[in-house]
Parts: C-alpha cells; sequence; structure tokens
C-alpha cells in the first residue's frame, strides 16, 4: 500500500472534479484525480452527452418525415434503434477517452478505485482508495476536493427495476421500441426523454406534480412548450402524481391522481424522471464537521465545507445541476487554493439552462415572474420565431424569445427562450450579463442577418 503525498486530491471524475483537475495541474499543484466508475462521470457516459447524441437522431428522423415541405422526397423512412444507441454509445466512449488524454498531457495522476475521506494529518487530510472493498492506496493532500455528483431520486414505491420502470440510465440503453411510455416528472431529463421517444413513434404521457412542465422555466416559456408538445400528440397531466405502479408481464399499469381523481393508464414502459440526490454515502463525511442538507454538502461562495481543508463542488454541492456549473465552480474553487488573484465567486443567477427537446428550451437569469418578486420595476421584450426570416426559411416558425431588464439601470436581469437552436443562442445574453451590458448597448450592436440571432436584438428592442 503506497502513501503519497499530493497539493490536491478530488474524488470523482466528472465534469467538475476532471476539469477542476486540469485546472490545479495547469497551475502547478501536485493533483491526483480518484474514480470508481469512468472518466467523465455521468454526464459525459450516462447523461448529457449521449442523450445529445440520441436527440440528434430523432432530430434527423423528424426532417426526414417534412421532407416533402423542403421539395424533397424520402421513401419508407424508418430507423434501427440498436445503431441509434450504438452510435450515442460511440460518441461517449470517444469522449471519455479524450478525457484520460488530457488528463495525462497535464501530468493529473489518475487512480481507479473508489475515494473516501480517512481523516487528517498535520496540515493535510487522508483519502482512502478502495477497490472490491479492500483498501489498495492512501492518498495524503493539502486539500481534497469532493465531486462525487449524483444519482436519481428514487420514490417509496415507485422504484426503477431497469425492466419495465426505467432510470435515465435505462433509457439511454433501451434494447427495443416501447409502443407507450410515462414519463414521471417534466425537468430537463424527463422532457427530453419523452421528445426522443415520442418523435420515434411512441406514444408518450407526462405526469408532473407542479401545475405547469418544466417548472423552473418562465411560465410564458413553458406553456408555449406544452402547447407545441401537445400538439406533437403527447399527452400532459399537470397537477398530478403517480400513486402507484403495478407490473405484469410486459406492461405497467400507472395510477395516476389528479384533482382527487384516479385514473389507470397502461403503459409499456415508465421513466423515473423525479430529481437527483447528492452521493454523500460512503466518502467518509461521517464523523467530520461537515454539514449535509437534503443530501447536498453545505458549501460556502469558494466550494469550502465546514471541515478545513475539504471543498465539495457540482450535484453534490446543489443546485443548479449542471455540468458548467460545476467545471466553473471546480476551477474556481481550485484558483482560490492556488492563490490566483482577482478570483469571484460563481453567481449561480448567471447560469444558463438548456432543453434539448424539440421545440429546445434555453434560458439564463430572473424569469419574470422571479424579478418582478425580487423587487424589479421591470421592462419585457418578445419576439417571435414567426417574423423572423431564417426561421421561416428553416421551416422552424415556431417559437419566441423574450428577455427581461431593469427599467431603471437597464439592466439585463433574464432571457428565455423556445425554438430551433435556442441553446446555442443563449450564450449570447449569457456573455452580455458577464459583462454588466445593458439594453442601450444591446440596442446598439449589429446583429447579422439573416439568423436566428436577429431575433435576440429585436427582443430588446422590443422591451
Amino acid at each position: 500500500m503506497a502513501d503519497q503525498n499530493f497539493d490536491v486530491v478530488i474524488v470523482g471524475a466528472g465534469p467538475g472534479g476532471y476539469v477542476t483537475a486540469i485546472r490545479a495541474a495547469q497551475l502547478g499543484l501536485k493533483t491526483a484525480v480518484v474514480e470508481a466508475n469512468h472518466l467523465g462521470g455521468i454526464c459525459l457516459n450516462w447523461g448529457c452527452i449521449p442523450t445529445k447524441a440520441l436527440l440528434r437522431s430523432a432530430e434527423i428522423f423528424r426532417f426526414m418525415g417534412h421532407a416533402s415541405e423542403y421539395g424533397l422526397s424520402v421513401e419508407k423512412a424508418g430507423f434501427d434503434l440498436e445503431k441509434i444507441v450504438a452510435r450515442s454509445r460511440a460518441v461517449s466512449k470517444q469522449l471519455s477517452q479524450g478525457v484520460a488524454h488530457l488528463l495525462k498531457k497535464n501530468k493529473v495522476t489518475v487512480i481507479d478505485g473508489w475515494g473516501k475521506l480517512a481523516g487528517g494529518v498535520a496540515g493535510a487530510r487522508k483519502v482512502t482508495v478502495e477497490k472490491d472493498g479492500k483498501v489498495f492506496d492512501t492518498l495524503t493532500a493539502k486539500n481534497v476536493i469532493l465531486a462525487t455528483g449524483a444519482r436519481a431520486r428514487e420514490l417509496p414505491g415507485l422504484e426503477a427495476d431497469g425492466k419495465l420502470v426505467w432510470t435515465y440510465k435505462d433509457a439511454l440503453v433501451p434494447k427495443e421500441m416501447p409502443k407507450s411510455l410515462l414519463v414521471m416528472g417534466s425537468g430537463a431529463i424527463g422532457i427530453e426523454f419523452a421528445s426522443f421517444f415520442q418523435t420515434l413513434g411512441a406514444d408518450v404521457t407526462v405526469v408532473e406534480v407542479m401545475d405547469r412542465i418544466m417548472p423552473v422555466e418562465d411560465k410564458e416559456i413553458s406553456k408555449m412548450a406544452e402547447k407545441s408538445l401537445t400538439k406533437q400528440g403527447m399527452k400532459i397531466k399537470t397537477g398530478a402524481t403517480v400513486k402507484g405502479l403495478k407490473k405484469s408481464a410486459n406492461n405497467v399499469t400507472v395510477t395516476v391522481e389528479k384533482n382527487g381523481k384516479t385514473e389507470d393508464i397502461i403503459v409499456d414502459r415508465v421513466i423515473s424522471a423525479v430529481g437527483i440526490v447528492g452521493n454523500v454515502e460512503n466518502i467518509g463525511i461521517d464523523g467530520t464537521k461537515i454539514k449535509v442538507d437534503r443530501t447536498h454538502v453545505e458549501v460556502n461562495q469558494w466550494s469550502e465545507t465546514s471541515e478545513k481543508g475539504v471543498y465539495a463542488i457540482g450535484d453534490l454541492a446543489g443546485p443548479p445541476w449542471l455540468a458548467h456549473k460545476a467545471e466553473h465552480e471546480g476551477v474556481i474553487c481550485v484558483e482560490k487554493i492556488a492563490g490566483v488573484k482577482g478570483v469571484h465567486p460563481l453567481n449561480t443567477k448567471r447560469i444558463p439552462g438548456c432543453t434539448y427537446c424539440h421545440p429546445q428550451v434555453a434560458s439564463v437569469g430572473y424569469t419574470e415572474d422571479a424579478a418582478k418578486e425580487a423587487g424589479y420595476d421591470i421592462k419585457v421584450g418578445r419576439f417571435p420565431f414567426i417574423g423572423n426570416g431564417k426561421a421561416i426559411a428553416l421551416g422552424e416558425p415556431e417559437g419566441l424569445i423574450k428577455t427581461v431588464f431593469d427599467a431603471k439601470t437597464g439592466e439585463l436581469l433574464g432571457a428565455h427562450m423556445i425554438g430551433a437552436e435556442v441553446t446555442e443562442l443563449i450564450q449570447g445574453y449569457s456573455i452580455a450579463q458577464t459583462l454588466e451590458t445593458t439594453e442601450e448597448d444591446l440596442m446598439h450592436t449589429v446583429f447579422p442577418h439573416p439568423t436566428l440571432s436577429e431575433m435576440m436584438h429585436e427582443s430588446v428592442l422590443d422591451a
């Protein structure tokens, strides 16, 4: 059993962990990262990346179905689910290998095993690494960053079994196409899978406990999304709760309650997408000063826990549960450790969120309602896709771009979009917020024509 000394040991090599490890090494810190499963974590292997690959296949299939509208002909458009899944897995594998290359290139020590805190020594922390339940390595570090991520939340009595009731992992590798499907939860994960299976022909029902789908989005945008998805044939039940699952050999009877009334819906498969919980178990935090609130580790603005020399980033440290939040949080954390001058805490209100269903949804900052609740006097601008030449030429005239400004200072408080490629457009408003751009600056900015981005300008002008 070797004893190794490091400046920083990172437990978990997801997007937060591996990006943080690379930045630490770049700053001259002797760095190790411990990962028990796969480099790139859930995001790269079982989340963001493979779902986008699946959704791209669905998007092209959708285009094929509308070929005649573009003056094209496609005979007997079909799909091979096994090949769609294989492509998705290949994309993840390629990127995971890329992460391994980057860590090696930056001279980060990568240790394959389960890392956990093991107390401390004078001025340092210890991390043990286990495999098959046995400790095979002990690391000593001045700083330990916990980046163990999160996993799917399971509700009592509604647990996934991998056969009839799926988690997101099961939904990524379906062996056959279900004819009917019920999705519990309408956050980004639930709606993306609902959109994928709906596009490929499944009869999809979405059950959401809140009064609207995508409840974290601006109310106007989520209502538009619900209208569009319903028009596509998706059945959406809001203000509803799944009360029970009765499994037979090949299907599930789902009992759904709404307004005090229950109904039974029989489907081939169920996807559970009711949130996530932090991976706080078996990582050595018991008996430390580290505080856990609802499965997430409590940290300050620099990701420091209550235990000296121990930090937590990403999904483990709470919402928003986004890969880009984890990456940025980790970089800030390790730059603060290294004594880099001018490091700023992360403003979580300026983190964009994207949902890759059809139509796409993207947002950053305050919703209209949240801005009002925060006491702002606001100006709101809107511009519809139907008024944009590029959107019409693309055959994508459905959508809206909405901007929210402080009426007194001109500050861009938030931006909310639905429509084609809005997940690529939202970064423009993110940059604007970082630069503390005002509505006047945006009004005086020249946007290229013909582009979808012109709508961003028009929405500002409308405000």
